[in-house]
């Protein structure tokens, strides 16, 4: 009595699997897509515990970005001229590669650009970010290409709408995407190469001290020779020990806006707070840091504290004198910690992950699919 599918279910679905992924986001259908690109021959199977990816990929606010001046300075006291560069060469690497994949046009890849806003109490934090502009040009133009990576554009503080604000610095190379058609295509381009998804299909206990690794499941029990975990903070679930914790993600959208001026992605108060043009609407998110130990949870949800603030924050800064309706609030799961760096590993024998993005899953995410792909050797 230990389930209720057939022989022929047993055989077709739940057995026989080359690899396993946990996580049907951004870095486990890369790399489901490059496994099945080096061997067509593979039977991959991918595990999804929601009905749809249940981390931040379709839940993030779409920036393709690689960080702000003030992150980056951040990132650069915090670990390093060298790591510095190596993170921002993934993310556009990453980038590329997403874009590579799909296509523009699939994604609706816009590069309106990246900016950075200060408000009028926060001119010291800016002429900090302007003054480091040279040197930022300098050691990332060999990644990007070239040379007038960010500038300041306090001119178009004005063409843009915003009250209370001082300064804004630009990054040309940045863009936005649709993240829910983004997925939407990967899912088609995977699923179209033969490969498995089971949604709502939640991987319990891993039993790894045999040849064939074994996946117990709220579904049943997967056989498969290895296995990739790609659920980022979730991945706490099945190894404790690995050093990634949750940060949930708060956004909001508003209801369409007639003549809105906002075009480009923009971060504010370090890259915790963010916000953007979509189908003529401002989508807002972020505020992490006003609650970190709140937030720091797997729980879907919004809260008073985070959502008032950015309310305060569209009507003060981003459209003033506008009463403006919020449209949708909802909230995704991304995975930090003690370190930048991403964790692309062998965790066990034939037990791989690729975790810890930091916020920049959209980024990362289709270079860290392929680098766990590429460890595995069957």
């Amino acid at each position: 009595m230990e389930n209720t599918f057939s022989y022929w279910e047993q055989g077709a679905f739940f057995k026989g699997f080359d690899v396993l992924i946990i996580g049907s986001g951004i870095v486990g259908l890369s790399a489901a897509l490059n496994l099945k690109s080096k061997n067509q021959k593979l039977k991959i199977g991918i595990l999804e515990s929601g009905f749809l990816p249940s981390g931040a990929s379709t839940k993030n606010a779409g920036f393709a970005c690689f960080g702000s001046v003030s992150e980056l300075i951040d990132e650069l006291n915090s670990s390093g001229e060298d790591e510095l560069l190596k993170l921002v060469e993934m993310r556009w690497i990453g980038l590329q590669k997403l874009r590579k994949n799909l296509g523009d046009k699939a994604i609706c890849f816009n590069q309106f650009g990246g900016y950075e806003l200060f408000r009028n109490n926060e001119a010291e934090l800016a002429n900090s970010c302007i003054e480091n502009i040279p040197y930022l040009n300098k050691i990332l133009s060999p990644i990007i290409g070239t040379t007038d990576i960010f500038a300041v554009n306090n001119h178009e503080i004005a063409s843009f709408g915003f009250a209370n604000s001082t300064h804004l610095i630009k990054n040309k190379n940045e863009g936005q995407i649709d993240t829910g058609k983004m997925m939407h295509a990967l899912l088609s381009k995977v699923q179209g190469m033969g490969i498995s998804i089971f949604n709502n299909c939640r991987v319990e206990k891993i039993e790894y001290d045999t040849k064939e690794k074994i996946l117990i499941s709220n579904q049943g029990r997967f056989l498969t020779r290895k296995v990739i975990l790609a659920s980022n903070a979730f991945i706490k679930d099945l190894f404790p020990e690995v050093d990634v914790k949750p940060g949930r993600g708060q956004v909001l959208i508003s209801e369409e806006i007639k003549n809105l001026k906002i075009k480009g992605c923009f971060h504010y108060n370090r890259g915790f707070t963010y916000f953007r043009n979509i189908d003529n609407r401002v989508l807002l998110g972020g505020a992490r840091d006003l609650d970190f130990e709140g937030e720091e949870t797997y729980n879907m949800g919004i809260t008073n504290t985070i959502q008032n603030a950015l309310e305060k924050l569209l009507e003060e800064v981003i459209l003033p004198n506008q009463k403006v309706k919020i449209e949708s609030r909802w909230s995704g799961i991304m995975g930090f910690g003690s370190e930048l760096k991403p964790i692309v590993k062998e965790l066990k024998s034939g037990i791989f992950c690729a975790v810890r993005c930091n916020g920049m899953g959209v980024a990362m995410g289709s270079l860290l699919g392929e680098q766990v792909a590429e460890l595995i050797d069957i």
